[in-house]
């Protein structure tokens, strides 16, 4: 909630205010749909197919506080009662917005990067701090691109304790861009692997990409890495407060039993009780604690994570049927941690519904294959494979298998096969669609 004047949220877009008073109140919120806009809203028109500032004239007539749109469409919004903000770059205008109002708020701020488990680090984390710090903000679900970034920042009212960022990317230039918008006081990097090979090419460049966050940070700050990653190695700083996490790290796990994780802190015992029990998401706790610890936070006792959805969600279905909807995203290290997951969990028989991972370039058919065959190791009872580009899970998969082209196939596949005290796992990348497997969607 943006509770500055008009006059403030023009110079801080670098724009010019054509329309309504200067010292009218801020808005409640920034939105980018004209058709979400609610009363006390700020309109962005952006640029994609469409130009928003197309639809800044509905935006006022829904109640919004003020639009901000390029040159074109000043005679269209400065008539009308509400705040018109005229900038050259509507886009560039929202990440200012963010960006000032990131340092009008000046709370400590992380941002988290990573090949896989980002988000749910960041969903640890913000449990964490909301123990000590209850007004803690962060990303809603998948809010963490170069405009869903600064949406989130534009989100956080007055008072707001603590703000844990993530940060997604493709491609080279991308987590720079993100940093500079949130000005981070500690960044992390979750992991490196084999993920946007199509764009980068080698998991050298991913590194390099995801260490952008490193590179960026403020002299003084803190990163937190993974202990003994030789891919970060290069880009780590002396002027850096550098906290490594895992095992031989600064902050590591001494041990996890019965829901219970001790983890050693820089030499402070940190016990925390938790409601899963994935060895991805022990991990991830480890270095979400890791960046507590930079921050001065060190909490123990039972941890209430909210997950954000389609992430490793267990769903119990009809007939004793058990499914982990975990159909958000996949990629080679997701997925074998998925996989080991589902092998270590008690179950009748254990059934792996598999879209493919997306953005892997040439060696997309080989690391499907090696999936596959990891899957049959770890002894995984059937396999469904959905869509065309994932039929090569199947190649090297010991055991009864199914090819099917869609989600809905899947399904029917899965009403058949599913009997009492099996365990499901779905997982592909978002492209996949895999949510349709139980109707979600």
């Amino acid at each position: 909630m943006i509770d500055r004047t008009a006059a403030w949220v023009a110079e801080a877009a670098g724009g010019r205010l054509v329309a309504g008073d200067p010292e009218a109140a801020g808005p409640r919120r920034a939105v980018i749909d004209s058709r979400q806009v609610g009363e006390g809203d700020l309109f962005v028109g952006l640029r994609g197919q469409l130009d928003g500032g197309e639809f800044a004239r509905d935006a006022l007539d829904a109640g919004a506080w003020g639009v901000i749109v390029r040159p074109e469409w000043t005679d269209s919004v400065a008539g009308d009662p509400g705040i018109a903000v005229i900038v050259d770059d509507a886009l560039a205008a929202l990440q200012a917005l963010a960006l000032a109002w990131r340092r009008e708020l000046g709370c400590p701020v992380v941002g988290i990067t990573g090949s896989t488990g980002k988000t749910s680090t960041k969903d640890i984390l913000t449990a964490l701090l909301r123990s000590s710090w209850p007004g803690t903000h962060a990303n809603r679900e998948n809010l963490n691109t170069e405009i869903g970034l600064p949406l989130t920042i534009l989100e956080a009212e007055r008072g707001t304790e603590a703000l844990v960022l993530e940060m997604a990317m493709r491609g080279a230039g991308q987590i720079a861009e993100l940093t500079a918008i949130a000005e981070p006081d500690v960044g992390v990097i979750v992991n490196v692997g084999p993920v946007h090979l199509e764009l980068l090419g080698t998991v050298e460049r991913v590194a390099a990409a995801k260490a952008e966050l490193i590179r960026d940070l403020r002299p003084g700050t803190a990163a937190v890495v993974p202990a003994g990653e030789p891919l970060l190695e290069p880009h780590l700083r002396d002027d850096l407060d550098t906290l490594t996490f895992g095992e031989g790290g600064d902050v590591r796990l001494v041990s996890f039993e019965d829901g219970v994780a001790h983890i050693d802190a820089r030499g402070t015992s940190v016990t925390l009780e938790l409601p899963y029990s994935e060895p991805h998401n022990v991990l991830n706790t480890v270095a979400a604690t890791a960046a507590a610890t930079a921050l001065g936070v060190t909490q123990s006792g039972r941890l209430d994570v909210r997950f954000s959805s389609l992430r490793g969600e267990v769903l119990e279905l009809g007939g004793g049927v058990t499914v982990v909807n975990d159909c958000y995203n996949a990629n080679p290290m997701s997925m074998r941690a998925a996989l080991d997951h589902l092998a270590a969990s008690p179950a009748e028989r254990r059934i792996a519904v598999l879209g493919a991972m997306a953005e892997l370039g040439s060696d997309g058919e080989r690391f499907h294959r090696e999936v596959g065959r990891r899957a049959g190791e770890l002894g995984v009872d059937v396999l469904v494979t959905v869509g065309r580009d994932a039929v090569r899970f199947g190649d090297d998969f010991e055991g009864e298998k199914h090819a099917v082209a869609s989600p809905e196939e899947a399904r029917a596949v899965l009403e058949e096969l599913a009997l009492p005290g099996d365990r499901v796992l779905i997982k592909g990348s978002r492209s996949a669609g895999l949510e349709r497997v139980i109707g979600a969607g």
